[in-house]
Parts: C-alpha cells; structure tokens; sequence
C-alpha cells in the first residue's frame, strides 16, 4: 500500500471523469449550480484567482415568490465559472465519506418540503456543487449474475472495496474471498481512520469497512457460531463482526450496538473475557455518553475511541404516527421531538464534528458517517422518523462541508446505499397502500406513500440508481453517471492510494478467468 502523486494522470482518462470531459460543463448546470456564486466569480477576480476558496455553502433556496414567474428559480445568472471553480485535480489529504441509509431523491425530497417547504432547501445535501448519480445492484451469490435490488451490506462492500457481492456480504466477493476496504487501505498508509453511525456499529453499514464474513448478522461470537460457521474463531475464521473490529482498530469508532460486547469470546487469545472486557485489555477508550465523548482530547492507535451510546440502534430525533391504510384520511399531522433521545445522547452532527477533531492531523484520515435510520424508519413506514433522521444527516454534511472548506485538503461525499420505499403521492386521493398526511414549513399538506409491503409489515428496498454529491479535490469523478464501485476508486485516488499487489493480483486473476 502506497501514496501517489499522479491522481490526475490515472485518473484522467477513465471512469466519470473521461465522461466529464466529454460531456462538458453545460450537462451539470442546472443540477449543480452554485447560486450567486457564479456572478461573484465574474465580478471578482479574487474568487477567480484564490484556488480553494469557493463556496461549499450557498443558499438554493428559490429567488423569490414562486407564483410570480421565474419566483422559483433556484439560481440567477450563469453558473459556469462557479462549477469551474468547484473542480479541484489536486490531491486530497483527507475523504470524509457522509451515507444516508435508504436516502433516494424522494427521501430527500420528502424532508426538504417538510422542514423548508418546496421552494426551500437543505443547508447541507443541497449544498454540494458537484453531482451525479451511480447505479446500484448486487450480484447472486451462486450464480454472480445481476441483483437488481441491493441491500447495505453490498451497497458498502461495493463502495468500501470496489467489488459487488451478494447481498447480506460484508467485505468479501460473491465466492467469499476477502476485499481489502478503503478504511484498511488508509490505515496501511498511515491515515487515521473512523466509522461513525447511528446504527448498531456491527450493522452493515460500517462493519463493512471493517469485517469481512459471510453473513451481515453474524455480530458476535453467538452468532457467528450459529449462523457464520465456517469464519468464527473456535473453526479458524477471523471471528464475528465485533470481534474484527476489534482487530481492525479503527481510531474513532462511534454508535450504538453496546449490547453485543456482552459477548464471550470463544477461542483465541481473550477466550472467556466479554468482548467489552477485550476491549478494555487492548487499549480502547469506551465512553457511552454526549459528556463522556465531549470530554475525549485524543484518539489513535495507542488508544482508540469506542463509543457506545446505545444497546442496538441510536434513539432517532422525531417520531410521528405511522403510515396506515387510510392514513391520510385522518388528518394532516406534525412530527414531535422523541423523549427517548436525551441529552445524554450525541446526534449525528456532534458525532460527526468531534470524529473529525480527532481525526485531523498532518498525516491525513479517512472517515465514514453513517444516518442510519432514514432506511430503518422507511421499513416501518414512519415518515417523521425517517424525514427527522434525513435532517439529522443534513446536518453532519454542514458540519463536514464547514470543515472541508476551511481545511481546503479534504474532499467530501454524500450519497446513499439503496433506494428504497416512500413516495409523495397527491394528496386528497384514494391511493393504494399505507399512507400519512404531514402538514410541512409552509403550512401545505404533503401525503407521503408506502407500497412495497402490507400494513405490519417491513417495507421493502427499490433498485433506482441514486444522488452522489461530492465537494473538494477530485469531486469531478462523481460527476455524470457512475457505479457505487467507481466510488472506492474515486476516493483510494484522491487521496493518493493505490490497492495492494494482492488486491491487483486479484485483479489480474479475475481478469484471466474471464478471458
């Protein structure tokens, strides 16, 4: 594993960005503008000529009244030299990676019209000035044939490592082999490194970054015993996905999932002790409170950061009635605060902040952050459980951008894992289904769809391809159409990473097979 120099040139004629190149600037305006930022730059020579300093924060709200014509326009002027600006091709000293769980374009939609109205818009995922959309899919575990509808634990292999895999996989192909993840490949560097989320921190999410198994619910040594034989410690495997966190080590590690450091080991060196007790043997800081992580001052290999601040999943921020059949007859309705997230819980932007303080330093880091629960609440059918958890991630992104645009070394990337269920369906209709009517900002009523399961039961997955948004050095390649794939390179090239002579003799073989 090495740092390279010559991003640029590798990258210049492959991938999103030879498309770019392609397709010019006029393709993206409408879907990346930058606000009055491009008039500013013809006007100023300063934001010409001061490489870094442009805008990551610029309003996209509509101009002005949007029953008057052109009221609704999200931009004014010509936005070329504002896009110009936006593409960086130096290198990048950190990536911070932000996933909204089950966050499609209706998902995005559905909380921008609520908490700022149709015409408003979202102070970070709205926000960034580079954008395209990549495709989704897994690949049959017998067969490797396509899989049109995938679930986290391949949507974050294929980005974590480059490769598609069956769904319910973490960190290995279709045949089981194990990928290399960014997060290893910037912890051989010499990065710091961390993975933050709302979830359990075994959910697929972040432990594909991190473990390497055949079955996303193998959490712990119980599980992986029962239902991941062939990879648990007592048969010579790597152990559950707990326990390769544990080996994996990275820096910051925050959310929720205490409850499976209950957990004994069952072979190997700490055979008998409770994963947390593990934990605590091998160096790790364990905090599992908002004081507890305000009052963390470092975080690296002598002493890592682990902090649980739940037994499972993290309290989500709002709750509401659920989408029922003949929901929305029953009145337009508001989302309330939920009393089960106290203060002694850290939402995800403060999570998210004090990650990066403590990843910051001269060498670089790698951070993912993980809103969990928009798809969690999307299963259930609860639209302001998922719209609450949607504003949750928008404001880690402010965070993120804050920083990238202060720092002017990092690039930052938010996108999504799947698609999933909700829709906006006209309100006043009879519309099959589960549905609820929300009353939003703007006091309209907004009737929010579910059609993928029966009442009482989980909501399903859709296999639409999905936003990625991107700020920084190399934010280019996420440009045009793309590949959650393409998104492990995208990010392995900005910061000057190369995969492994065992990842390319992988490479190499798989190649010749097909030949």
């Amino acid at each position: 594993m090495r740092r390279t120099n010559d991003v640029v040139s590798r990258r210049a004629l492959r991938g999103p960005i030879a498309r770019w190149a392609a397709l010019g600037l006029t393709a993206l305006i409408a879907l990346t503008a930058c606000g009055e930022a491009g008039a500013d730059a013809q006007d100023s020579g300063d934001a010409q000529g001061d490489a870094g300093s442009h805008e990551a924060h610029v309003d996209r709200s509509a101009v002005g009244d949007i029953t008057e014509h052109g009221g609704a326009q999200r931009f004014e002027g010509d936005q070329t030299d504002a896009i110009r600006e936006a593409i960086e091709d130096s290198d990048a000293k950190n990536v911070i990676l932000l996933v909204g769980d089950g966050m499609a374009d209706s998902e995005i939609t559905i909380a921008r019209n609520y908490e700022y109205g149709a015409g408003g818009s979202l102070p970070g995922l709205d926000q960034f000035p580079l954008t395209g959309q990549y495709t989704t899919y897994a690949v049959d575990e017998e067969t490797g044939e396509s899989d049109y509808v995938v679930d986290s634990a391949a949507s974050a292999t294929a980005w974590g490592s480059g490769t598609k895999t069956y769904n319910g996989a973490l960190g290995i192909d279709h045949e089981y082999n194990p990928q290399t993840t960014i997060l290893q490949h910037a912890q051989e560097a010499g990065l710091k490194t961390g993975n933050v989320s709302t979830a359990e921190i075994q959910d697929a999410t972040p432990a594909a970054l991190v473990s390497h198994i055949d079955r996303r619910g193998c959490y712990g040594p119980v599980e992986a015993s029962e239902e991941c034989p062939d990879f648990a410690l007592e048969n010579g495997g790597p152990g559950s996905i707990t326990e390769q966190y544990l080996d994996t080590r990275p820096d910051v590690v925050l959310g929720g999932g205490s409850e499976s450091f209950a957990q004994e080991a069952t072979a190997g060196e700490w055979e008998g002790m409770t994963l947390e007790e593990q934990a605590d043997e091998r160096g790790f800081n364990m905090v599992s409170d908002a004081e507890e992580l305000a009052g963390v001052e470092n975080a690296d290999q002598d002493e890592p950061l682990l902090g649980l601040f739940s037994e499972g999943n993290m309290p989500v921020r709002w709750e509401g009635p659920l989408a029922t059949e003949g929901g929305a007859e029953e009145g337009a309705q508001q989302c309330t605060e939920n009393e089960e997230r106290t203060d002694d819980v850290p939402d995800l932007a403060t999570m998210t902040d004090k990650a990066i303080d403590l990843l910051n330093d001269d060498d670089g880091f790698f951070l993912q952050v993980e809103g969990a629960s928009i798809d969690k609440e999307n299963h259930a059918a609860n639209p302001c459980g998922q719209i609450g958890e949607t504003i949750d991630l928008d404001e880690a992104a402010q965070v993120a951008l804050d920083f990238a645009q202060e720092d002017e070394e990092t690039l930052v990337v938010v996108t999504a894992d799947h698609a999933h269920t909700s829709q906006i369906t006209s309100t006043g209709e009879d519309t099959p289904g589960l549905t609820r009517t929300l009353i939003t900002e703007e006091g309209s009523e907004m009737t929010i769809g579910y059609g993928t399961a029966e009442e009482d039961e989980s909501q399903m997955h859709t296999g639409a391809q999905l936003r990625i948004a991107a700020f920084g050095p190399g934010g280019a390649n996420v440009v045009g159409l793309s590949d959650q794939t393409d998104l492990f390179f995208t990010m392995m090239d900005a910061l000057g990473l190369e995969p492994s002579a065992e990842d390319a003799s992988d490479d190499s073989e798989s190649e010749a097979d097909q030949s």
